[in-house]
């Protein structure tokens, strides 16, 4: 939680941080000001201090709802600095950002640099900062150790019920896809067909997941997927849109929509097949509802993470499919951990990959996903089953959105026996 950044600071040996970028669509910076639209910013923080935001004047009514200390740009000469910088716009940027470290009191020690900006600015700008204060050292961190995703492993009750709203979305357009197919009508060779009578396919189930997604004011920052057949077999192959939407071919629908803006994720994963399935396909994913259902009542509180993708991985090398527990990169059957955080980023700690360290536990607060799946791409389908789930403060399980878990989902207008 954000109440932990000064204790992870200490851990991490650093004087202070500063997040570059806009507040919307920048975890670090969005977790720290809420969002809105504050672009171009600087925050800057020192340990054990009240974090500072530094930003434009025509911004400052949203950037007073961060409930922030607020320092302009405008506090600082910006044409004087240019012609200090003998107008090199890099330089001058490198000096005003010294002047904010000096404000702070921040002239020594280690600096963590965060945020989502332009790569070269901030490069270029180090570069000449690092000449300017010799007694900063500047530091970067791994994405999956960094402070920010330590804080933000574990959340407070505002941020659960952010993302549990954003389930409530997910499970609304997840239902509307699921009446919109099964009330289409079917042609003798199986294909789906629209109102207009020419064939549906998956382009066009695309563009209804993305309009119900927007008229429920959120949006799909890092896409989703509706595949079918061969492509429900590769786990994040988002779907071909030529594809002919068929009867009795594997569907899966993984969507995980953000608030706008930037905001806060849900994740969910579930497997369709129209009308019918083969034997075969009702087999596997029989497979994976009943490991879905396993781990479901095996999540102990406190328990590391990884545990459960070493059940996942047994239970289905007992069943005859390859993992990661004795398969190096399988592409076929089990072939990912099973779950993640989710929040500001929609992959987060704690991890559950083999290798992941014992502190990657289901601690009160946490969210975390869980999707086991099976993969056949040659066999021309895959299977995903999955959940965002809080472990609450009384150390229980709880899913944040309830959603059926039917596999062969009956066509309203199609008679097999015609």
């Amino acid at each position: 939680m954000k109440s932990d950044l000064d204790a992870l600071m200490q851990v991490k040996n650093l004087a202070a941080f500063i997040v570059f970028g806009n507040a919307e669509y920048n975890p670090p910076m969005t977790y720290l000001t809420g969002g809105g639209h504050v672009s171009h910013a600087t925050l800057i923080k020192k340990r054990g201090e009240e974090a500072v935001l530094f930003f434009g004047d025509m911004e400052r009514d949203e950037a007073a709802r961060s409930g922030l200390k607020l320092i302009p740009y405008s506090t600082f000469d910006t044409m004087a600095l240019l012609k200090k910088a003998n107008r090199d716009g890099t330089l001058a940027a490198a000096m005003q950002c010294e002047m904010m470290l000096k404000k702070l009191d921040i002239t020594s020690g280690r600096v963590g640099v965060y945020g989502t900006y332009d790569l070269s600015a901030i490069l270029g700008m180090l570069s000449h900062l690092r000449t300017l204060v010799p007694e900063i050292e500047f530091v970067g961190e791994s994405r999956e150790d960094s402070i920010f995703m330590r804080a933000m492993e574990t959340k407070d009750e505002v941020e659960v019920n952010r993302i549990r709203r954003m389930g409530k979305v997910t499970t609304e357009v997840v239902a509307k896809v699921a009446h919109f197919l099964t009330s289409c009508d079917v042609r003798e060779d199986e294909v789906l067909l629209k109102a207009d009578g020419s064939v549906l396919t998956i382009g066009d189930v695309h563009a209804k997941i993305r309009l119900w997604v927007a008229e429920r004011g959120a949006e799909l920052p890092s896409g989703f997927i509706f595949s079918i057949g061969r492509d429900a077999g590769v786990p994040h192959s988002t779907g071909n849109p030529t594809d002919l939407v068929r009867l009795g071919q594997t569907i899966v629908f993984d969507i995980y929509p953000a608030e706008a803006g930037g905001g806060y994720y849900y994740d969910f994963t579930r497997t369709w097949s129209l009308g019918y399935a083969t034997p075969e396909a009702q087999t596997l994913f029989d497979q994976v509802k009943e490991i879905y259902d396993q781990l479901s009542g095996s999540f102990d509180l406190n328990a590391p993470f990884k545990s459960y993708q070493q059940m996942a991985c047994e239970y289905f090398e007992s069943k005859g499919h390859q993992t990661q527990l004795h398969t190096k990169a399988p592409v076929e059957g089990y072939v990912h951990s099973l779950g993640h955080g989710v929040g500001l980023n929609i992959h987060e700690r704690p991890f559950s990959g083999l290798m992941t360290g014992d502190e990657q536990r289901l601690a009160p607060g946490v969210v975390i996903t869980s999707e086991p799946g099976l993969y056949y791409p040659e066999k021309g389908m895959g299977f995903r089953i999955e959940d965002t789930l809080w472990v609450r403060p009384d150390g229980k399980m709880e899913i944040l959105a309830d959603y059926p878990y039917d596999f062969v989902l009956a066509m309203k207008n199609w008679n097999p026996s015609n």
